[in-house]
Formats: structure tokens, C-alpha cells, sequence
């Protein structure tokens, strides 16, 4: 795609952290630290998790476990996209491996940050740095194939819907657009223990004081989003993924999955309740012994949608 063809929109009206209303998250309220022993978190996003060596490591490993999950990259019954773009694509993974797939296609993965050098990446595969709080910087109609996946932890509730509406208005009519999504809620884990509940409440705590949604209500509303951003076709997947050794493969991926991303917040959830970060690390083994005692599973949810053809 030649750079004129790429523009900076403005903030979405209801999508930047600033423009949430109610309990929503603001620059200078409940600021996670940039560095806190060895981990690097952002200050100016909403963003719960990390963005350092070892996140990029966990999200590789993550990957590949949803892949497992899925038995592929996607659901959505795309055929041969001419342009693909991955909104959050962390690593670059994912949009490496579309790269691959479909070697006549363009692919961009859009992040705040470019997690890794990819030199040995495909030739059709480039990084657009970005944040769709702001607007995507691309113009309308232009993807075949939009995909978003696990950014409950990034993106404030209140702007899931304007989030959809700017993915919509880049994908080209008769396009698809892919959303893959989890839970931080304890009614999302079943059965959920009471260390695994403690975890989540911190986590869910933590997480609503910056405006995201820390009760499931992204998962469940994902087909309304993409309806009101006037796509058809819609279909809902729901993945049951085992948690713990006891679920086999899959089931020990997702606990260290799981794990190391309650780990990646230990530091912040210990500053904001007054705890030891020893108290928080001891938590979160304790629910992991009870992931394999009670055989706890979660859930992973794929919703895609089509854009109509223009009239």
C-alpha cells in the first residue's frame, strides 16, 4: 500500500481514554509505574499488561495456544484477501503467519509499539505503528480482512463500540472482520476456587479503575458491536479451554498462559491494595493448584461479521 494512502484520523469521539465517562480511565489516575522491578508498563494507555521482553515471549507462546484452540488462525470464510490488518497484533505473529498463508496479499499489523525487529518477516508483511483509540490510519473500504484478538486489557469498555465502527469503516464492503475475546470476570471460569476468585478480583479491580471491563461484558456483546457497526453474516464461536495439567496439552498451555499474565500485573495489583508482591505471587500459585483439583476451564470467544457489498 503506497504511505499517501495512509492517514491520521482523529480521536474517535467516545474511543480515547480521556472521553470516558463515568469510572472511566484518565492520563494521571491510577498510573501504573513505567518500571517496576524488572517489568516496563505504559504510562499514557489504558493498557493493564506489560509491554517488555518477557510479554512479547508470552504472547508468542500465546499464540500458538490459541492456534491449537482454534485449529488454525481464523474462523471468518475468507477466501483470498487482497489486504489484511491485525489491530494489536503484539508481536507480529499472527499477521506473519496470514503473511505466509496468502503470499499474494498485503499485511499490516497495527500496534502502540513495534515489539520485535522482524527482518526475516515476508516481504508483503510491514508494522504501521498506531492505536485505535485514535483512529486507524488508513482509508475507508481498503482491508479484506480485519482481525482483532484480546484486547479486553487494552481498550476502555466504554470505547468497544466506537473501536468497532472504526474497524468497519476501513474494511472493504464484502469484507469480513474477526474479534477474539476472553474474560477477566470469576463467572467466566468454572469452577472458579477461592484463590483463582482473588486473583480475578484484583485483576478485575485493577483493570475497571482504568476503565476496561473487568465483568465480561465485552465477550458477551460482541456480535451487538458488530451489528451496530451495520455488519450481516454474523457468527459466534464459543471455545471451552481446559486450565491446567489435567485438560492435556491444551490445558497446560493455558495455565501457563494464565499465569504468566497474572504474574505480569503481580507488582501493580501489590502497589494499589497495600500488599506484598510475595502475598500476590503466593495467590496465583495457590489457583493454580486448584485449576487441576477442580478441572477449571475458561472460555475463548470468536465473533465475525461481513461487511454488505455497496448498493
Amino acid at each position: 500500500m503506497p504511505w499517501w494512502f495512509l492517514r491520521r484520523r482523529g480521536k474517535l469521539a467516545v474511543s480515547t481514554p480521556a472521553s470516558v465517562g463515568g469510572g472511566g480511565w484518565r492520563l494521571g489516575e491510577v498510573m501504573l509505574p513505567r518500571l517496576r522491578g524488572q517489568r516496563r508498563y505504559l504510562q499514557e494507555h489504558p493498557y493493564l499488561l506489560p509491554k517488555d521482553l518477557g510479554e512479547i515471549n508470552r504472547l508468542d507462546f500465546q499464540h500458538y495456544m490459541i492456534r491449537a484452540a482454534l485449529r488454525g488462525n481464523y474462523l471468518a470464510p475468507i477466501e483470498q484477501p487482497r489486504r489484511i490488518l491485525d489491530v494489536g497484533c503484539g508481536t507480529g505473529q499472527w499477521a506473519i503467519e496470514l503473511a505466509q498463508q496468502f503470499s499474494q496479499a498485503e499485511v499490516i499489523g497495527l500496534d502502540l509499539e513495534q515489539a520485535r525487529n522482524r527482518s526475516s518477516a515476508p516481504p508483503n508483511y510491514r508494522f504501521v505503528q498506531g492505536d485505535v483509540l485514535e483512529g486507524l490510519p488508513f482509508e475507508e473500504n481498503y482491508f479484506d480482512f480485519v482481525h482483532q484478538r484480546l484486547l479486553i486489557l487494552a481498550i476502555p469498555l466504554a470505547a468497544w463500540p466506537g473501536t468497532v465502527q472504526e474497524l468497519a469503516r476501513v474494511t472493504a464492503p464484502g469484507g469480513w472482520i474477526e474479534l477474539v475475546e476472553s474474560s477477566i470476570s470469576p463467572n467466566d471460569f468454572v469452577p472458579c476456587g477461592p484463590a483463582m476468585r482473588q486473583l480475578l478480583n484484583w485483576m478485575g479491580q485493577l483493570a475497571a479503575l482504568r476503565g476496561l471491563d473487568a465483568q465480561g461484558v465485552v465477550m458477551q456483546s460482541l456480535e451487538r458491536y458488530l451489528a451496530e457497526a451495520g455488519l450481516i453474516n454474523i457468527q459466534r464461536h464459543v471455545l471451552e479451554w481446559p486450565i491446567g495439567d489435567w485438560g492435556g496439552r491444551l490445558g497446560s498451555l493455558g495455565a501457563l498462559d494464565l499465569k504468566e499474565a497474572a504474574r505480569a500485573v503481580s507488582a501493580p495489583v501489590a502497589a494499589r491494595f497495600g500488599i506484598s508482591e510475595q502475598e500476590v505471587l503466593t495467590v496465583i500459585e495457590q489457583a493454580s493448584q486448584e485449576w487441576n483439583e477442580l478441572q477449571t476451564r475458561g472460555y475463548l470467544v470468536v465473533v465475525y461479521g461481513q461487511k454488505p457489498l455497496a448498493r
